[in-house]
């Protein structure tokens, strides 16, 4: 797939396989997110892979909905505030910035690989950062299940029109 073919492809998955997710594969989309840049390189992101039963029964607490429940891994990623760069002119923090281009590299690479994603932003964080026993410094940012379609039907993505987006000045 060429990038357009793969960015139009993926889509936020909520109908997860049981089949596991190969390590081989795994290290892939990690390595994904481990060379995505971020500002001045200061790479303010953590990756906690929750595999177990146990993880990941405690990590799917902190989500509402039933559907994560079947998704063989849970990614939590992190930003670490305390080493993110920030912008001088106002003090602008950019963890959020580098935590959103890692994860749009793992969904990606996801995607390339076969597996869906999605982002879970709205999430129980507080619970999350117990679980994970997280420092102050340390916030949850999203979860993103990791595994296989159930089916191969793919919904229909609805997106703006380019002159919605688009302003040429």
């Amino acid at each position: 797939m060429n990038f357009e073919q793969l960015a139009s492809a993926r889509y936020s998955l909520r109908n997860y396989s049981s089949k596991p997710v190969e390590e081989e594969k795994l290290l892939q989309i990690l390595e994904a997110a481990r060379i995505a840049p971020s500002a001045v390189n200061y790479q303010p992101i953590k990756i906690y892979v929750i595999q177990s039963e146990e993880m990941l029964a405690a990590i799917k607490e902190c989500y509402h909905r039933n559907w994560i429940n079947a998704a063989p891994v849970i990614l939590v990623v992190t930003g670490l505030h305390d080493i993110a760069w920030k912008r001088g002119s106002d003090g602008k923090d950019h963890t959020d910035i580098d935590v959103a281009i890692a994860i749009d590299h793992i969904t990606l690479q996801a995607s390339d690989l076969g597996f869906g994603t999605c982002w879970v932003c709205n999430f129980d964080t507080v619970k999350c950062r117990e679980v994970l026993k997280l420092n102050p410094l340390e916030e949850p940012i999203a979860l993103i299940p990791l595994g296989y379609p159930e089916s191969e039907s793919v919904p229909a993505h609805k997106r703006k029109s380019m002159d919605e987006l688009v302003i040429r000045l």
